[in-house]
């Protein structure tokens, strides 16, 4: 649900990094909890992807949907009585997709320490219409040099991701005609 090409001129005005950029706060509580008792992995990951839904929606001016999520880093533990804030933007556009980058911070609810960083993730959704289909989105303008670089890191990525679902299609296309079955 990616695009292929780059998307040629549109009728859609651009939109700056910031137009769409937000944050999503949570207190973490018991029952987000592991068999370990920190905050279990999924919940911290649902709240990535409603952050960056909200954003590509934004973004988009309408309905968006998960595409894929490139990846997902869990650099410390959370634990209960955590507030967490979740930090997004989109970082790149194609014709119909937006890759929107997460930042996920973590601070104790009754100190004055700063938040730490404790994840981060990459994901890409693609603007749908009422039957589902892909939609247009704005071009994002990237406003600061860190916005700048994001946006290229993004194209990077990009590129790798369609590299590797191409390699992909390739070698099952090669298994088919060699006659293996999966």
């Amino acid at each position: 649900m990616t695009d292929q090409a780059p998307r040629p001129e549109s009728d859609i005005p651009a939109k700056p990094t910031a137009a769409s950029r937000t944050t999503l706060s949570h207190i973490m509580t018991g029952s987000d909890t592991n068999l370990l008792g920190t905050v279990h992995g999924g919940v911290i990951m649902k709240l990535v992807d409603d952050a960056a839904g909200a954003v590509a929606g934004r973004h988009s001016g309408g309905p968006a949907v998960t595409a894929s999520m490139d990846e997902m880093v869990f650099l410390e533990p959370v634990r209960v009585g955590d507030l967490v804030h979740v930090r997004a933007q989109v970082n790149w556009t194609g014709r119909s997709s937006m890759e929107v980058g997460v930042r996920v911070m973590a601070e104790r609810w009754n100190e004055s320490t700063p938040a730490t960083q404790v994840g981060s993730a990459y994901l890409v959704f693609a603007a749908v219409d009422a039957d589902g289909r892909p939609r247009p989105v704005p071009q994002v303008v990237p406003e600061t040099e860190r916005d700048k670089r994001r946006y290229q890191e993004a194209q990077i990525r990009r590129t790798h991701r369609l590299a590797r679902r191409r390699a992909i299609r390739e070698l099952r296309e090669k298994r088919v005609a060699d006659g293996i079955e999966d």
